[in-house]
Order: structure tokens, then sequence, then C-alpha cells
């Protein structure tokens, strides 16, 4: 997948068949969008254009609260490449690009920069300022420019509304198995692991500390949680505050498995707020590595105890849940 971060000097498409959304998520909703993207350029023998924003237009259209996202830019492209498209525009969005009526979006943007042969939208695609444009401006042009449009029906997106907004409402709600349902994948997030307090380990559950870089993306709910983690190389952080290095770790099948922490451990104190992983059968030295980590259910809300030996109590017990989970996906 080639991916074009500029919307200046695109190449020369062929007979291309282009969607555009936020795509954030990727979830089973854009799935289905992906799909027809890509029979249709088989029909037609032409190229996969996905046609995204970042910042989230969101985050500049109306900046009082900020947008915490499904995906790091640089897992949505992961993400995406994985679906086979050929191309992926990635517009920088400003208060600028904002601006444009609908009708300029589509004649100096959406047709100069694409010439699209087919467009393919979800049911409830708007664009231009004030989200005005919808399906039936893109039909009108299409007649006079010369594209085709095709709108996907709601019926078809899995017979739900499957939204960004739902999953995320869900994962602060701590509804794992929702929002993993809807994106047809386990949430998943990126972080460093870096030196914490060191309990866990004075406790019998040594746990990795992990430090989220991209500040725009979602953490799940406090709580107690089931995950699995794959481990990569030593990490720096780049300038779009993204989190970079290979993993080392993506031929262990199947990925480390333990359970995870979210919140500000209330029974010692704590104050800020931090995600802590205890691996299970692990007891090697990470520092400084990039951890992913795959969210895989809801254990139960934080608490605060009145001891640590019941704390401990209670991990014992969430191991035991945990594993009862991973015997779970044994047996299919």
């Amino acid at each position: 997948m080639q991916v074009h971060r500029s919307i200046n000097n695109l190449p020369q498409f062929k007979n291309s068949v282009v969607t555009i959304g936020t795509f954030d998520g990727v979830h089973l909703g854009h799935q289905q969008i992906i799909k027809q993207l890509k029979e249709e350029a088989e029909r037609i023998n032409g190229e996969t254009i996905i046609i995204t924003f970042h910042p989230h237009p969101r985050s500049v259209v109306t900046a009082k609260n900020p947008v915490y996202l499904l995906n790091t830019p640089d897992e949505k492209i992961s993400l995406l490449s994985s679906f086979g498209i050929d191309h992926l525009i990635v517009v920088p969005f400003d208060k600028s690009f904002s601006e444009q009526t609908p009708d300029e979006y589509v004649v100096n943007f959406l047709f100069e920069k694409c010439r699209p042969h087919t467009l393919i939208i979800g049911y409830d695609h708007r664009f231009g300022k004030n989200r005005a444009g919808d399906y039936h401006l893109l039909e009108r042009f299409g007649k006079t420019l010369g594209f085709t449009v095709k709108e996907i029906p709601e019926r078809l997106i899995n017979d739900i509304t499957v939204s960004s907004t739902r999953i995320r409402e869900a994962l602060l709600a701590g509804e794992i198995e929702t929002a993993n349902s809807y994106l047809g994948y386990k949430y998943f997030f990126e972080g460093m692991v870096v030196d914490g307090n060191k309990l866990g380990r004075t406790l019998g559950y040594p746990t990795a500390n992990i430090i989220i870089h991209d500040e725009d993306k979602l953490v799940p709910a406090n709580g107690i949680y089931v995950a699995e983690a794959e481990i990569g190389e030593k990490a720096t952080v780049n300038n779009e505050r993204s989190i970079v290095g290979s993993p080392l770790t993506a031929h262990r099948s199947p990925l480390l498995q333990g359970m995870m922490s979210i919140g500000i451990r209330p029974t010692v104190n704590g104050k800020d707020r931090t995600i802590e992983m205890n691996i299970f059968n692990f007891n090697e030295d990470i520092y400084g590595c990039i951890m992913k980590v795959f969210v895989c259910q809801y254990l139960r809300k934080e608490e605060k105890f009145n001891s640590l030996e019941e704390l401990v109590n209670q991990i014992d017990i969430d191991k035991q849940n945990s594993l009862q989970y991973f015997e779970g996906l044994k047996k299919g």
C-alpha cells in the first residue's frame, strides 16, 4: 500500500475507486466498505484509494473537547494495509481545509486530485463546511464530472449501526467484549515499558508499567482486564509522539498471556493513572521496550482493599479467571 501524506503531486491513478472517511478503528462497518471498494476495483481493473484525515476533523472543527482515537496514525495505516488497499491518502486536515464548501470539496479536491472512476461511501457520509454535503450532491456532480457514486446502506453494515463513537463509548464503559465485537479484532495499544515502584514484584505479581506516548490514543476504562502482549525492541519516540521500533516477538505463537490493571491503585494511595501488565510465566528484562497489548476481557472494576493481603487474594482470583478465559479459547 502506498501512503500519500500530501494532496499535492499525487500520481495519476488508473480507474480509481475511492472511499472517504476517518476510518478510526477500521471496524466492521469500515470493513464492509473496504470489501465493496475492492470488489468494484477488481471489476473495472482499477486501483483502490482510501482518503482519510489527520488530525481527526472533529478535533479541528470543534476543538473544545479532545477526541480520543481508537487508532494512532501508524496503527490505522497498518490495519488498512492488511486489507490489501493500493493507496492511502492522509489529508493534513486544518481549518482552511474544513472551510471548503461541499462544492469546492468535490471539484477542487476530490475530482482534481483523484479523478475517481467510482466513489463508494457509507450511508451517513457527510463532507464540506458544516458537513452540508451528502450522497445526493456527490451523485449530481458525478453526472457532470463523469464518475459513479455508490452508497452502502445501513442494513449491509452488519445489521447494526457500527460507529467509532459507539466503540469509544463501549471502551470507556469497560464493555470490552462489545467493543471487540464491533471492531472485528481485539482492541490494542502500544507503549513503552518503564520503571515502576516494583510493588507488584513484592506481592508475587511483577508488572510491566506501560507509558503510551500518543496522548490522543484512547485508553479503556479503569479496571482489571485479561490481556495478551507482544514485546518489541528498545523504543524511541518520534516527533509525532508515536513509538518507533520493530516487534521482536511476532513469531511467538500464541501471544504472551496475562492480566492488566488500568487505574490509580487506590489500595496503595496511588494518584496517577497507570497501566500495568502482569505476564504469566515470564521473567525477562523488558525495560525500555515496546509492548503491544491486546485487551481481551473485562474482569472487574478497580477497588480499594483494606490490606495488601486482601489485594493479593483478589489478584489470585483475577489470575484464575484470566487462565479460565485462555483455557476457554483452547476449547474453542
